[in-house]
């Protein structure tokens, strides 16, 4: 491979291969935060990767809707019973393709998918690159995507919109899809078309999201669960070159944005972020963005540039999480800097003062090669929570794909937002057949929630709720016989304002 004159930094976290097998490309994953060694992950066209090991190992297994049919676009979220969903493109035996956006839930306690749902089939237009979030306050789902009129169509007389739909049943069923955006686009699939709508909550309730199309990046929102959305939607950035551009050795790229906003207890709180990528500075100097929101969406900062290398090199396929129990922001992308040719790493970015800087982590442990004429796949994607993160790849090894995670751990000494305001001890006994003692310290005032859930992520005892408390040490005991815990791995959770922190213990 051709190294620049400097010598590349090592990954700092080992790298753990998902699977190779089918090619798979277009990651996504999603972690359960009452169980964080919970994870799901996915790969087009119908593989889910299931880990009850923080990360470690994993199983594949095949997604398959009788009705509905399968065809890409993964997107995978969970929900506060620690069920996961599967959402995806269409192909059905009885129908249109791409005619649906399918929704598959997959129950944790059984291991096993349901059939699906459908949302917005309208006759035979296309419903492409949909994306989905979780309200965790009100147990709502949110779906944004794409409906063409007619796939990579010419002719004027056809649109693409932005369309939104929402379930209040765990996706069993879904409301009428309605169009959010003010300006169509074309169905091209390309700069004019309007594509890149990824939900996001507020910690009000609002629905936020953006996408990318003929007027650059705009910015639409919602404040009554999605019934209305704004008259105008919000111009949020430029993309010189297009959302459509061209990268040595990828099939196609894009710079599709990622909304992102901020629910936790930091100072950063409500703060709304979109990332994307463009080539403003030139088509050999691809970069990562974000711009920022402190006021509802209203007004943007100008675009903060991600990646910290010197100009000249490619970032690209970026995705983005905000860590909700500490504010932090992190950004995962391809990155070509410790090199001339088209190896290419994986970096991470991190912010912990609300997206005004960031520093950047290699992740990958070896660049790899790719090839244009291979497939590649459309997005990285990433999840994190409470310090816990984990960022999903793609590799392309000349023509062979497969699907990475690099397993990141930086709670220790950053789980506290309130700067060492509370601290959650390690339960004693542990392990313990009849009773333990949990306890906690508090430097301030404050409302504490003390729960425990099962490896699913279900609540099994609640031991404080909302309490009152004065600064001090408090201790709780735990009964298994009183809340007829059986033997094996449990985790208890203490949330303050401000503060959720976690820790695992056995029952034997």
């Amino acid at each position: 491979m051709a190294l620049l004159s400097f010598v590349a930094t090592k990954a700092q976290y080992d790298n753990v291969m998902i699977s190779d097998a089918f090619s798979p490309e277009e990651p996504s994953i999603t972690m359960n935060i009452y169980n964080p060694d919970l994870l799901m992950a996915g790969a087009n066209l119908n593989s889910y990767y299931l880990s009850e090991d923080g990360g470690n190992t994993w199983t594949r297994g095949d997604l398959i809707s009788s009705q509905h049919g399968v065809y890409g676009d993964p997107c995978l979220i969970t929900d506060n019973a620690g069920n996961f969903y599967f959402f995806h493109l269409a192909s059905p035996p009885q129908g249109n393709w791409l005619d649906r956006i399918v929704c598959q839930r997959y129950d944790i306690s059984t291991h096993s998918w349901n059939d699906g749902s459908a949302i917005g089939l309208n006759g035979d237009k296309d419903q492409d690159k949909e994306w989905a979030v979780f309200d965790s306050a009100n147990n709502t789902i949110y779906v944004t995507w794409t409906q063409f009129d007619s796939y990579g169509s010419s002719d004027p007389g056809d649109h693409s919109n932005i369309l939104f739909s929402k379930s209040a049943d765990f996706g069993e069923t879904w409301s009428p899809a309605i169009q959010i955006n003010e300006v169509s686009g074309d169905c091209i699939d390309s700069d004019n078309t309007v594509e890149g709508a990824v939900p996001a909550v507020g910690p009000g309730g609002e629905i936020y999201v953006a996408w990318a199309g003929p007027l650059g990046i705009v910015f639409d929102r919602s404040t009554d669960g999605g019934q209305t959305w704004l008259d105008n939607d919000i111009f949020v950035s430029d993309q010189p070159g297009g959302w459509d551009y061209n990268v040595p050795g990828i099939y196609r790229c894009n710079g599709l944005p990622v909304t992102c906003c901020d629910l936790s207890g930091s100072p950063y709180r409500g703060t709304i972020y979109v990332n994307w990528t463009d080539q403003r500075n030139g088509d050999d100097d691809t970069d990562v963005w974000i711009a920022k929101s402190t006021d509802g969406g209203n007004t943007w900062s100008s675009p903060i540039r991600v990646n910290d290398d010197a100009p000249g090199r490619q970032q690209f396929f970026s995705w983005m999480t905000v860590d909700n129990a500490t504010g932090d922001v992190y950004i995962v992308f391809y990155d070509r800097r410790n090199y001339i040719d088209n190896h290419t790493d994986v970096y991470l970015a991190r912010s912990t003062d609300g997206g005004d800087t960031f520093e950047n982590i290699k992740i990958s442990e070896t660049p790899f090669n790719p090839v244009s004429y291979v497939f590649f796949g459309d997005y990285t994607n990433i999840t994190a929570y409470n310090g816990i993160v984990h960022p999903i790849w793609t590799r392309a090894d000349l023509t062979t794909l497969s699907v990475w995670t690099a397993n990141i751990d930086l709670s220790v000494g950053t789980v506290d937002n309130e700067i060492s305001a509370v601290a959650l001890h390690q339960n004693n006994p542990n392990p313990f057949t009849g009773r333990t003692e949990i306890s906690f310290s508090i430097n301030n005032p404050a409302r504490v929630t003390l729960t425990v859930t099962d490896l699913y992520g279900r609540t099994v005892a609640t031991l404080l709720q909302n309490k009152y408390l004065n600064r001090g040490t408090y201790s709780e005991f735990l009964s298994a016989s009183r809340f007829r815990l059986s033997p094996g791995v449990y985790y208890y959770h203490l949330k303050t304002g401000k503060s959720f922190i976690t820790k695992k213990m056995t029952v034997e």
